[in-house]
């Protein structure tokens, strides 16, 4: 005995597509419909194409791919030394908010120079400064985090006058994480002071964000890798004046690389912004006899701030 076909819900058909006993009483319409769906089942059971397609396979399907091709970005960015998609990719990546409002990528890049998205709301510069130094705590573009233990990004006033840009971390500005706290940086602090300023009124950042091993010089390839960070920094304290402390600095800052005897003494300018060129506080514990060059390379600064000079 044939089994009877089932339609659509289950309904049983009767050989040769008509209705069943259970069919009986419908109006015209439903069995129109009834007979469709099993002519429908039928013609899909010997064509071996299975159950209909369920609602949403097509998105879940492409949500897939899309989900592929993200996790063979991140492995490819892996492979360069980065811990995240650019931050371009993000703002591709991102879902566009309901009432067709510019997408806001979530999180950075662990390298990004941190902005806002196009049309965001400007935050101040303090936010912007801490999202910037949060990005790059897992820095891995140069062979610099290798023996670092800390990225040293920069501290002070976010709306600074006046910036003092050094040249790298030494062993306890690696060890404390932030810049210009050992020797050297008491020097810099008596030097502040004799401005008449206290050191939280100023900017204080370095060329390279991790310590050079040994305290040597950063190469240039190291410089012009963290040039981003030191420039997004100007770019959100935006000081009137930039003090360049030592060789390195002056040679990112200034673009020249003559010694700092030959620079010092003018202005010069990153961008828009004067630089002044002087010696690094580590220099000059090396060679004290420098101290009165570097207290005229001030004294200049101090001019162009407008701020009163001393009586000595």
């Amino acid at each position: 005995m044939t089994e009877p076909r089932r339609g659509l819900g289950g309904q049983r058909c009767a050989p040769g597509g008509g209705p069943g006993p259970g069919q009986r009483g419908r109006t015209q319409r439903e069995k129109v419909l009834v007979r469709e769906g099993c002519c429908r089942e039928e013609a899909r059971a010997r064509s071996g194409g299975g159950a209909p397609p369920e609602p949403g396979a097509g998105e879940r399907a492409e949500l897939g791919r899309l989900v592929a091709a993200v996790r063979a970005r991140l492995v490819r960015a892996g492979a360069l030394g980065l811990r995240g998609l650019p931050a371009a990719a993000r703002a591709r990546a991102a879902p566009a908010p309901a009432g067709g409002a510019p997408a806001v990528p979530a999180g950075s890049s662990s390298c990004a120079a941190a902005r806002p998205a196009a049309g965001a709301a400007p935050r101040p510069a303090a936010a912007e400064l801490a999202a910037l130094a949060a990005s790059i705590e897992g820095c891995t573009l140069c062979g610099l985090w290798r023996s670092r233990s800390r990225v040293v990004f920069g501290e002070g006033d976010p709306a600074a006058r006046l910036m003092f840009v050094g040249e790298g971390p030494g062993a306890e500005e690696d060890r404390s994480g932030r810049p210009f706290v050992g020797p050297a940086g008491r020097l810099l602090d008596r030097m502040i002071r004799a401005m008449g300023l206290a050191r939280e009124q100023v900017y204080i950042a370095n060329v390279v964000k991790c310590r050079p091993p040994g305290n040597r010089a950063p190469t240039p390839d190291e410089a012009g890798t963290c040039l981003r960070f030191l420039r997004r920094q100007i770019e959100l304290v935006a000081p009137e004046l930039i003090v360049a402390l030592g060789a390195s600095a002056a040679r990112v800052l200034v673009g020249e690389g003559h010694a700092v005897g030959r620079l010092r003494g003018r202005v010069h300018r990153f961008g828009e912004v004067p630089v002044v060129v002087t010696y690094h506080p580590a220099y000059l514990l090396r060679t004290p006899a420098d101290k009165r060059k570097a207290w005229e390379d001030l004294q200049l600064a101090m001019r162009l701030l407008g701020l009163p000079l001393p009586d000595r």
